[in-house]
């Protein structure tokens, strides 16, 4: 029992982890159950195996675990105080900072999870319209944990009805379906809430040369009174410094951030328009008050330090260069490397260079999570552990070398099992599950 990881975790955490992306249906039975420690692009298990990481701590490591200049200044804001009275000079400076950083912020409030932040945006949207609705794309996985969301998704357990009937769904590159909704509902939808970009950049604006969906769907929500929200989770510090709202030259009105922020500390952000981020504030005598966000460790200072040494580093470091260098490198790696093994009809790699994904399909071509499943059982025998793929500063030539050898070694088995019709007989465990299913 002493070093059965899983059931210890299960019995004392639901799902054995704090994010579902951790729980163990998500890797095969080979996988490490439980990380001891993290350096650069590598993570080490209880036994001290090493693992070349492609999952950077689902995406919060843009540069790499335990950067000691990063660790170093959040160590120094612990031993400020770490959480003051009143607030902190480190909170101004990222505040400062981040509304330096990013062109389409005049304020900005602090908290240490994405969910948080996207829920607060749409609290934000919904005082300044005074509409209840709120639009979010439907292929993009996560927004928040709370409510809003989640009854949008197959698993609306403890979610009233009410609640789960104000959000409505539309599709990524599809303005006309968010044009529907908006004729369906009209003057009704608060917010429009979506990721700039994620499996595919956005299209080809329909009526403007040069600029892309993104600005159809701005000049859609202004045209409606509509607050256009863009959550940079995953794309803010990946797609640019600035954000993919800078790597596509648009602007929302409010937008969040998180996730590789801070190097791997919890911090995000809620940030935006003055007029609207400024419903939260305490100031103007007599205006009735929108309860933001407020929450004791929201600025936290050792995140924040993280996140001001994050952001200098950047600056004086070509890391979003190297994220999509390396990118653009492994998606021809992987792909070079199925075909070689006579499986390119069966594994794909592709996706924007800085955030890749893969596919995995089964012998009659269709998607397969049994074939990812050996896929991720046979990378980890082979020491790179790829539940997708999240890169990081730190990897470099030899990390892409030593996913070149385990490749090759991972598609000759998949060779095998794709000749064979299936999985059968090659995998150790169960089949990795969806998050979002309605059971377990």
């Amino acid at each position: 029992m002493k070093n059965d990881f899983k059931s210890r975790l299960l019995h004392v955490i639901p799902g054995g982890a704090h994010t579902y992306s951790r729980g163990h249906d998500q890797y095969p039975e080979n996988a490490p159950q439980i990380m001891v420690r993290g350096k650069g692009a590598y993570t080490y298990d209880d036994k001290g195996i090493e693992y070349l990481d492609y999952g950077m701590a689902l995406r919060a490591v843009n540069i790499g675990y335990a950067e000691d200049e990063i660790d170093q200044a959040a160590f120094e804001q612990i031993r400020n105080g770490n959480n003051l009275t009143r607030a902190s000079m480190i909170e101004l400076e990222a505040a400062e900072l981040l509304v330096d950083l990013i062109d389409s912020v005049d304020m900005v409030k602090f908290t240490k999870n994405g969910s948080t932040a996207v829920s607060a945006a749409v609290k934000l949207a919904r005082a300044y319209t005074g509409r209840d609705l709120v639009a979010r794309c439907a292929e993009q996985p996560f927004f928040s944990y709370d409510d809003w969301f989640i009854g949008s998704t197959p698993i609306k357990r403890g979610i009233p009805a009410n609640v789960i009937e104000q959000t409505k769904l539309f599709s990524y590159n599809d303005l006309a379906s968010l044009e529907a909704l908006i004729a369906e509902y009209p003057e009704q939808i608060a917010c429009v809430v979506l990721e700039p970009s994620a499996m595919q950049h956005p299209a080809p604006s329909l009526t403007h040369a040069g600029e892309t969906y993104l600005h159809d769907v701005q000049r859609l929500c202004k045209r409606h009174g509509i607050v256009f929200v863009l959550d940079e989770m995953i794309t803010g510090f990946r797609w640019d410094l600035k954000g993919a709202q800078n790597y596509y030259n648009v602007q929302p009105d409010l937008c969040t951030f998180g996730k590789a922020m801070a190097n791997g500390f919890a911090v995000a952000a809620i940030a935006g328009r003055r007029e609207i981020m400024e419903l939260g504030s305490i100031e103007f005598p007599g205006r009735e008050r929108l309860f933001l966000l407020s929450t004791t460790h929201g600025a936290e200072m050792c995140g924040l330090g993280a996140f001001v040494k994050t952001v200098e580093f950047m600056q004086r470091h070509q890391v979003v260069e190297q994220i999509w260098n390396y990118g653009k490198s492994l998606i021809s790696l992987m792909n070079q490397k199925a075909a070689e093994a006579g499986i390119a009809d069966f594994f794909k790699a592709g996706g924007i260079e800085c955030s890749p994904w893969y596919a995995t399909y089964d012998a009659k071509g269709e998607t397969s999570l049994a074939f990812r499943t050996l896929f991720s059982q046979e990378m980890i025998k082979n020491g790179v552990l790829m539940p997708w793929i999240a890169l990081s500063y730190r990897h470099g030539d030899n990390e892409l070398q030593k996913t070149a050898a385990a490749l090759e070694k991972t598609f000759k088995i998949y060779a095998h099992a794709i000749e064979q019709g299936s999985t059968e007989g090659y995998l150790q465990g169960e089949i990795i599950k969806p998050v979002f299913r309605r059971h377990n």
